[in-house]
């Protein structure tokens, strides 16, 4: 088993359906936009481009961790830039004073107004923390480096 960075597939598929609204400005029949969540995942799990949805299969465990992760601050409005559609969270994703014994290393983000949908799932090296803060910090939102890129 093994994590794979990729935008799910099923998330590409239901942007062309108008499901997500990622951003302060919502479309669609909706009034507010979607919430959007973190999850961390072990090492030994997978989590990849067919990943549909959340799960809490191969979540990781463990001290002031809460399934389904963290809140993701979504006010960064989706954009483009050179032909390029891109979104990233407007702060760092934050997981505090938790302790995660088994080494994790990827997150999972999901929409969790829409059934737990998922987005993507982004790889990093292998982690363990005690009693500590785990920041996963957001890259510049623009056409070369954003979280999220559509091309």
């Amino acid at each position: 088993m093994a994590n794979t960075q990729a935008i799910c597939t099923s998330f590409k598929v239901e942007l062309l359906k108008g499901i997500h609204a990622l951003g302060t400005t919502v479309v669609r029949a909706g009034t507010t936009k979607d919430t959007v969540k973190a999850a961390l995942y072990l090492a030994s799990a997978t989590v990849n481009a067919s990943t549909t949805a959340y799960s809490s299969t191969g979540e990781v465990t463990g001290t002031n961790y809460t399934a389904g992760g963290v809140t993701v601050t979504n006010a960064t409005e989706p954009t483009n830039t050179a032909a390029i559609a891109h979104w990233t969270p407007s702060a760092s994703i934050q997981y505090t004073t938790v302790t995660l014994s088994t080494s994790f290393d990827c997150v999972l983000i999901f929409n969790n107004t829409q059934g737990n949908k998922a987005i993507a799932v982004y790889t990093f090296g292998g982690q363990t923390i005690t009693a500590g803060t785990f920041t996963l910090t957001m890259p510049t939102n623009d056409g070369t480096t954003g979280l999220l890129r559509l091309n």
